[in-house]
């Protein structure tokens, strides 16, 4: 019998989620919620659409929630509304119920049901947060035909797979005004991230004011920080979206700009210490063995802290090799005297202490994963940046929920290292994980991680977007949704939905690339922009030395992004007539390469300064390869000379051109092969 009934219930779970991927070809959401039903009906969104607020009394988030509703969906089909909201009787055509506020923790529900009909949607939530989440879904359902818009007619039931939904930017590097943090809090909402994580300090700024230790600001922030008001009107801004906000003061290293105000703290007696300009790991460090360091984050933290309501502060703790530790002959003693093996032991020592201080402001302790150590209190919350994301037993996410700790985690979610949004979207943040269920509790989450070395206001919203909203829906939807294509579809809608909210991802391309040609034609470049991505992985700015703060982030590198989008075309055709030698893709083919020869043509009437300058030998090769490969892929001709050729072109190709990479070269590779392979004549 329980054979039957397991048999029973896994056709069901298949055919919901054969049911589900069907539907997610039809609607374009993200992220995709639990479950989808259709009712085949339609709610026309004319002047007369009307909300009305139900059920607790406390309606403030729900409400300025629903007043950015309107204004969306005005923007987005055009029809004026007369009334809208706020109505309060119960005749409204969209009825938000909720039942409590929520206190924006980790035990928060976002759940929600979303009913559209022909004649009214109906929005049922536990919590006032779980209603913002249904407003979200539902302006992803606007929809037109020739001559209206609509709600498409839905039922959902949705929940978040994870409790920790996050997107951390740091302001440390490169500063960002609380606009750009403020639209990027819109943009986060829009698809229903819950943490906003704040890299507030680094070896080159720190970016809090202190009433309290005001040479912090003074001296180590080049006059680039936040008021506390702002913070205050930040967090309040991200309380209202249903974010919470986590604040990190990175510790006992990364602290240049710590001791470029107040140098008594530091590790090295004498040592000269400035803001930092280059990126990297930096030798100075806060001294564990001083009472006046705990005396100094004591005072800091208590003054700090009421900016932040959220429960855990986040304390960094990562990447301190101690060199200065070790070259001071004290704190050697100090480790001997308290029988510290190793610089490790010592920062566990440091950390324990600051879990003490939080604790007595009521707040946890969260680190990147270096804090996880034998005596590191299980209270403690830690990051994982490093190691698998499989779900192996060397992953420090996985290590930290099996030994007791809650986990969060960023390792395969590194925006800033410019992978393809197919390489984050394909990391699991359990994997194939065996756990317990207490073990699976533990782990909260995850983050999308920003750090800015090589981003400025400019560019820093087409480095997170589009990609951290397909991110988005690995943490929100069920595991099984993972179809990368589908999310390709679906991402492609909601990257223009991003810049209603003021993401310039899109944008600002144009803007870098006008700076460059100083307003001439900038068609050819927009071209090779969309073959082109920036190095990956760091190896633009090898060893954090070719790029300073204030070196030019207005380059071709910063108007390109990753996932170019016509090689992304191009490389799929070029797979596609490998497999099959389909006419069509032939003809696409063809396309691109008559679009890539002609272009060299524009490139060359640019008038030539030093910006543009090294990307004339990535035009001109790019445009001779097409031709050939264009005369060999119509005649059905190559000769020996002519794939020599065409190989000395690719060579060519494969070096990287002002920090960027030609992204179609291995299907350029691949196109001449083929043509050797079939057309080759002596």
């Amino acid at each position: 019998m329980k054979r039957i009934i397991l048999i029973i219930l896994v056709g069901l779970f298949s055919q919901l989620a054969t049911s589900q991927h069907t539907l997610s070809e039809k609607y374009n959401l993200m992220p995709w919620p639990q479950e989808v039903q259709e009712n085949n009906s339609q709610f026309k969104i004319n002047e007369t659409l009307t909300i009305t607020i139900l059920g607790n009394d406390s309606k403030e988030r729900v409400h300025k929630a629903a007043t950015k509703f309107l204004r969306r969906l005005s923007g987005r089909t055009g029809v004026f509304i007369d009334t809208g909201f706020p109505v309060e009787s119960n005749t409204a055509s969209i009825k938000i119920n909720f039942e409590t506020v929520s206190d924006l923790t980790i035990h928060q529900d976002e759940s929600y049901t979303l009913e559209v009909k022909s004649d009214a949607v109906l929005i049922q939530a536990k919590t006032d947060v779980g209603a913002l989440r249904a407003l979200e879904t539902l302006l992803q359902l606007t929809t037109h035909n020739t001559s209206e818009y609509y709600f498409s007619g839905v039922q959902i039931q949705d929940a978040p797979r994870f409790v920790w939904r996050g997107l951390m930017i740091d302001v440390a590097r490169h500063f960002q005004p609380v606009a750009v943090i403020k639209r990027n809090l819109d943009a986060m909402a829009s698809v229903k991230l819950n943490v906003f994580h704040w890299h507030l300090t680094d070896d080159q700024g720190f970016r809090v004011e202190s009433k309290v230790y005001p040479k912090l600001q003074q001296l180590a922030s080049d006059g680039l920080y936040y008021t506390q008001a702002q913070i205050k009107d930040v967090v309040q801004y991200a309380s209202n979206l249903g974010i919470r906000v986590i604040p990190e003061f990175d510790v006992p290293g990364h602290a240049s700009a710590f001791l470029t105000a107040y140098p008594e703290l530091g590790s090295k007696d004498g040592y000269k210490n400035s803001i930092e300009r280059y990126a990297g790991v930096f030798d100075p460090t806060l001294n564990p063995t001083k009472e006046e360091t705990y005396v100094f984050l004591k005072n800091l933290f208590t003054e700090i802290a009421p900016l932040f309501p959220d429960e855990y502060f986040h304390i960094g703790g990562d990447e301190n090799e101690g060199k200065h530790w070790t070259e001071n002959k004290e704190i050697q003693k100090f480790k001997k005297k308290h029988d510290l093996k190793t610089n490790h032991d010592l920062q566990t020592y440091f950390n324990i202490r600051l879990e003490k201080i939080l604790k007595k402001l009521n707040k946890k302790l969260m680190g990147w994963d270096e804090i996880m150590t034998p005596t590191m209190p299980t209270t403690a919350v830690i990051h994982s940046w490093r190691g698998t994301n499989e779900g192996l037993e060397s992953s420090t996410l996985i290590a930290a929920a099996k030994k007791g700790y809650n986990a969060v985690l960023s390792n395969g979610y590194y925006i800033d290292r410019m992978l393809s949004v197919k390489h984050h979207y394909t990391v699991d943040p359990i994997g194939d994980a065996v756990l317990t269920t207490e073990e699976r509790k533990r782990i909260l989450g995850a983050e999308a991680t920003m750090w800015s070395e090589l981003v400025t206001p400019l560019t820093i919203d087409s480095r997170i977007w589009p990609r951290t909203a397909a991110i988005a829906e690995r943490y929100w939807s069920a595991k099984e949704v993972n179809d990368v294509d589908n999310m390709m579809k679906r991402m492609s809608t909601v990257s223009l939905q991003l810049e209603e909210l003021g993401i310039t991802h899109i944008r600002n391309r144009d803007v870098i690339l006008r700076n460059m040609v100083k307003g001439e034609d900038i068609n050819s470049l927009i071209t090779l922009s969309n073959i082109c991505e920036p190095l990956k992985i760091y190896t633009r700015n090898e060893g954090g030395t070719e790029y300073k703060s204030f070196s030019p982030f207005t380059l071709f590198a910063d108007a390109c992004t990753a996932d170019a989008k016509d090689a992304l075309i191009f490389n799929k055709n070029v797979s596609q007539l490998m497999n099959d030698k389909s006419e069509k893709s032939n003809q696409k083919i063809n396309d691109y390469l008559n679009k890539w020869e002609a272009n060299h043509d524009a490139f060359v009437k640019i008038s030539k300064n030093p910006i543009v300058q090294p990307l004339e030998s990535l035009s001109e090769n790019l445009a001779a390869i097409s031709k050939s490969l264009q005369v060999s892929l119509q005649t059905k001709k190559i000769t020996s000379e002519e794939f020599n050729l065409c190989k000395n072109y690719i060579k060519q190709l494969r070096e990287p051109f002002a920090d960027t990479e030609l992204v179609i070269v291995d299907s350029l590779e691949k196109l001449l092969l083929f043509c050797k392979s079939n057309y080759l004549t002596k």
